[in-house]
């Protein structure tokens, strides 16, 4: 005979009403703002071979740093390659450098997280240790570190962007569980013998679903940032890949000359920093509990 918890005590395994979420964010008119220009986004980096107009790594020497004309809208780079397809393939390597270091820190900081919480005692106060020492440096710093005794890559760019937004994902979901783990259903479930994973599982991870998503939208933005960072700094994609770091390190020796060449680098990293801020906040205050009773 199975147990299983009353009724007055069952877990609100969706502590938020997806429906009257989605009316919410609906009428947010700056989350739906960020939402279009999210979208854009998406849509220019999955398709960038399609509507590129040019070949983005073919150069004309002849169009070294000419400026927007009817066959180059936004101009030609310093070896006279396609600034508007360079910036559409740009998309597709900044998406998915966002979402792989998103979700190594989410994986990572989730499991990190859920343990310091629902256990506590020496395993709270070892991995909170590790925490706060990854915290006591800079952001920029770390991922410096780690990608230089890594070596300078796309992918360890990834892996040390991703290990940057581990404390994040960690507090976040340790300090929600520490509050979910007293509730009273919680209480009931462990009374009736079910096991730490089920009560992490059934109980606890439903639980953190809003913050989390809220999080993960805004820590894209954090990734994009610091992965043109790493690109700049030439820490990131190879010389050659059309990254938007890599372009605005390539084009700032041209900045008075042929301004062009990091102007529209620089404003698609802002706009779309600026799209997932936006949606990320508009997510918050339509995911936020206290505002769906």
């Amino acid at each position: 005979m199975t147990a299983s918890i009353p009724t007055g005590l069952a877990a609100p395994h969706n502590r938020f009403k997806l429906p009257t979420s989605i009316r919410r964010l609906i009428r947010n008119p700056l989350a739906m703002v960020g939402l279009f220009i999210v979208l854009t986004f998406i849509f220019v980096g999955l398709f960038a071979e399609q509507i590129s107009p040019h070949d983005y790594d073919l150069s004309n020497l002849s169009m070294a740093r000419k400026g927007p004309s009817a066959t180059h809208l936004l101009g030609n780079d310093e070896i006279g390659r396609d600034m508007l397809s360079r910036l559409f393939h740009g998309a597709r390597i900044s998406l998915t450098l966002s979402i792989i270091s998103v979700g190594i820190g989410l994986v990572t900081g989730v499991l990190m997280g859920v343990a310091a919480g629902y256990f506590g005692g020496v395993v709270d106060l070892i991995i909170m240790g590790i925490i706060d020492i990854m915290l006591a440096f800079p952001s920029i710093l770390l991922a410096i570190v780690f990608v230089a005794f890594l070596g300078s890559s796309l992918q360890n760019a990834m892996i040390a962007i991703g290990v940057l937004s581990i404390p994040v994902y960690t507090r976040l979901v340790r300090s929600s569980t520490l509050s979910i783990k007293e509730e009273l259903f919680v209480e009931a479930a462990r009374a009736l013998g079910a096991s730490h994973l089920t009560i992490v599982l059934r109980h606890i991870l439903p639980n953190v679903f809003a913050p989390i998503i809220v999080q993960s939208t805004l820590q894209m933005a954090v990734a994009i940032q610091a992965a043109a960072a790493l690109g700049f700094l030439g820490l990131g994609a190879p010389p050659d890949v059309p990254e938007w770091g890599n372009m605005l390190q390539k084009g700032r020796n041209f900045i008075f000359s042929a301004p062009h060449i990091v102007l529209y680098p620089g404003l698609a990293t802002m706009l779309v920093v600026f799209g997932f801020s936006l949606l990320g906040d508009g997510l918050r205050d339509a995911l936020d509990p206290r505002l769906n009773r």
